[in-house]
């Protein structure tokens, strides 16, 4: 597996305070150079031979081939899945970069890149001419795909539902019944709810939700009826046996270390600062630039002009709204839009930053 923690990251633009360092920060935001593996993947893909490449292929070829996938596939799956899923929990700081992301989210993410690398080398079988925007087109069906793969490894049912005969022991009840599928679905999840067993305040808020209960929906209560959800399921000693107690079991139990004695507590999570929200919004925008410039030279306008012209647009004067700013205090360094704007307009530097554009999307074929 490529080890996404080794991609180097983007340089600060607050690093850049003279015209040497706004030089060299500009390059490296385009200083990526596809290996031969990735061009191996293009093209194989483009003649509709990949799938077929990889299930014939030696192991070794075949190790280079994904590995080549994974480099294609991580950074989409960060941006279109990851990112998103992670500002919805709250997780702020691992919605900015991998390098942010805590071990239970990586691992996550992780999962969902190898479910769509293994779509990509499975079903890649009709000629491809844009790798990342098939693979983008089927996100969803490949991380589902992989996320119900994962809970038939663990024995869990791979579509949570309440059969018939635990529907009527549980009275045909609407919340216990949505309990039961809450159940169902918690226990083939790899993670755990911290040192508890189940995630209780959680499905406390989603009882509250279901019933509309609003002060008998807390912990306790939800407890009480964890266990009569599971004295109903055990009614049938083989199917809790296999379809719970199983899958339950493989979960990866919570390691905490213990204050004292010379261990250190657990570590919590850093807030985000200026900084890392300026490295994050720096390497979006430096994917959206190489995005904007290929689609112009596939269209076939002139590269000098559209290198130059994307470049202005996306991180010249005027772009953002300024509130990207606002907690950052004041240091005299230049701000992207400074430094950009500086280099465009000495021609020397123009000159060799679309030359390294070009050659860096030269060497990756659309």
């Amino acid at each position: 597996m490529t080890n996404v923690n080794d991609t180097a990251s983007l340089p600060s633009p607050r690093a850049a305070t003279d015209n040497a360092a706004v030089g060299t920060t500009a390059r490296a935001l385009l200083s990526y150079r596809p290996r031969s593996e990735v061009r191996e993947l293009r093209d194989l893909a483009r003649r509709g031979d990949l799938a077929a490449r990889a299930a014939s292929a030696p192991p070794a070829a075949r190790a280079r081939l994904v590995s080549a996938a994974y480099d294609i596939v991580w950074p989409i799956v960060f941006h279109r899945v990851t990112r998103p899923v992670e500002r919805r929990r709250g997780h702020w700081a691992c919605a900015t970069a991998v390098q942010m992301l805590a071990d239970d989210c990586l691992d996550r993410h992780h999962d969902d890149v190898e479910a769509v690398v293994t779509d990509l080398i499975t079903n890649a079988r009709v000629p491809i001419i844009d790798v990342e925007r098939w693979v983008a087109a089927r996100l969803t069906a490949a991380t589902v795909d992989g996320h119900r793969r994962r809970r038939g490894r663990r024995g869990a049912l791979q579509r949570p539902r309440v059969p018939g005969w635990l529907a009527a022991e549980l009275g045909e009840d609407p919340w216990l019944t949505d309990l039961a599928v809450q159940i169902l679905t918690w226990v083939g999840v790899a993670t755990t709810a911290g040192t508890q067993l189940w995630p209780l305040d959680s499905w406390a808020q989603r009882r509250e939700s279901v019933t509309g209960d609003l002060t008998g929906s807390d912990g306790p209560t939800v407890s009480r009826e964890v266990d009569q959800v599971l004295a109903a399921m055990r009614r049938r000693p083989r199917w809790y046996a296999d379809y719970v107690e199983r899958p339950l079991g493989s979960k990866r139990p919570p390691v905490l270390a213990a204050a004292g004695d010379g261990v250190a507590a657990p570590r919590p999570l850093l807030p985000v600062g200026p900084q890392d929200r300026a490295e994050a919004q720096l390497a979006d925008l430096a994917s959206a630039a190489v995005a904007a410039i290929s689609r112009g030279l596939r269209s076939g306008a002139d590269p000098v002009a559209t290198v130059v012209g994307v470049l202005g647009t996306v991180f010249g004067a005027g772009t953002g709204t300024g509130s990207e700013e606002i907690d950052r205090t004041p240091d005299g360094a230049p701000r992207p839009d400074e430094w950009v704007s500086a280099l465009l307009d000495d021609a020397d530097a123009v000159r060799g930053v679309v030359d390294e554009v070009l050659r860096v999307i030269g060497e990756a074929p659309q």
